[in-house]
């Protein structure tokens, strides 16, 4: 493995491009440290060109929202045969798409707050009628809160919704479930643990995790150990139900009235020093080094690799069935 050339593609064209920055800069100096050959790429609209010209032999994905995290940088690499760490083509595009992915757990018999979708060209008030207040108004296909509005009354309904179109044709109003904010990981198919958000705003929007430095973070979760297993449970279901595999984030609602709500599936889930996949990961024991090489040794083509098997982070270093596949078909 230490023989091969290891790409971390960052940056691209997503609105989250300095949050990719900040987790590729990180897992390019974890790589390093353990002695592996990592080359930064920068990811633009030339991304094959650059690809061809490196010759690197894997991708650590670090990018984040579109054209990175929601399967179109995967395709790229899976045509041109170099194995990728994350979620393959299909899982990683209904993650990003937050109304697939809600659409996939009610079939799957998963619980999620009501919601409805809307374009630019419908009158949000004739849309939402009597759905009622609280909700949440998002863009269908953005991460990191961006462009997210908590709204409470109807005259805020109108304004959120056109915030929201700033980054998406399709918007999702959802109901505002109240409850405590809970994120859980997904490693190597199996729940890793979950963390208790608790904004000092309010609300977890994108200032609340890169910019304020307020947030409180509980791990484990306050709540009892029936409430934490069953939040481990439907995170690791929801996982499973879009097909993902490698580091995934899991964000739900732990409600006050004694259920869990899944919000949604990050299929890149970020690694900067404020970012909470290395925070679980941390109370579980696996230092912020570690963590990037295991998912690198995840890493595979869509077509060569299985899901992961539940494990200790032993055999996922050790086994790495992916990628040694995936390498033998390349050399």
């Amino acid at each position: 493995m230490h023989s091969h050339r290891i790409g971390v593609l960052m940056g691209g064209l997503s609105s989250e491009k300095s949050v990719s920055v900040n987790t590729g800069d990180a897992v390019v100096a974890a790589l390093t440290s353990r002695g592996y050959d990592v080359q930064p790429i920068y990811v633009d609209r030339d991304l094959d060109m650059v690809l061809r010209q490196s010759r690197i032999d894997v991708a650590f994905i670090a990018l984040h929202g579109r054209y990175g995290e929601d399967g179109c940088v995967q395709g790229l690499l899976e045509t041109m045969g170099i194995p990728y760490s994350g979620s393959d083509v299909l899982a990683s595009a209904l993650a990003m798409n937050k109304v697939k992915a809600k659409e996939i757990f009610r079939l799957h018999n998963l619980p999620t707050p009501p919601y409805y979708v809307m374009n630019a060209d419908q009158d949000p008030v004739a849309c939402h009628g009597d759905f009622g207040f609280p909700v949440v108004v998002k863009p269908v296909s953005e991460g990191s809160s961006v462009g997210v509005t908590i709204v409470r009354d109807p005259s805020q309904l109108t304004r959120a919704c056109e915030h929201a179109f700033c980054f998406d044709g399709e918007v999702l109003v959802e109901r505002f479930v109240e409850g405590l904010e809970v994120s859980a990981a997904i490693l190597g198919d199996r729940a890793l643990g979950a963390v208790e958000i608790e904004s000092q705003g309010g609300f977890y929007d994108y200032s609340a995790k890169y910019v304020r430095g307020d947030t409180q973070y509980y791990i484990p979760p306050r709540v009892s150990a029936q409430r934490y297993r069953g939040v481990l449970t439907q995170a690791l279901r929801a996982h499973r139900a879009l097909g993902c595999s490698g580091a995934t984030r899991v964000d739900l609602i732990v409600s006050d009235t004694g259920n869990e709500y899944l919000l949604e599936v990050n299929s890149v889930p970020g690694l900067t020093p404020t970012s909470l996949l290395p925070k679980i990961a941390h109370a579980a024991g696996i230092e912020f080094d570690e963590l990037c090489e295991i998912i690198l040794h995840d890493a595979g083509l869509g077509s060569r690799r299985g899901r992961g098997q539940p494990g200790d982070r032993a055999n996922a270093l050790a086994n790495s069935p992916g990628l040694t596949g995936a390498l033998a078909g390349r050399h």
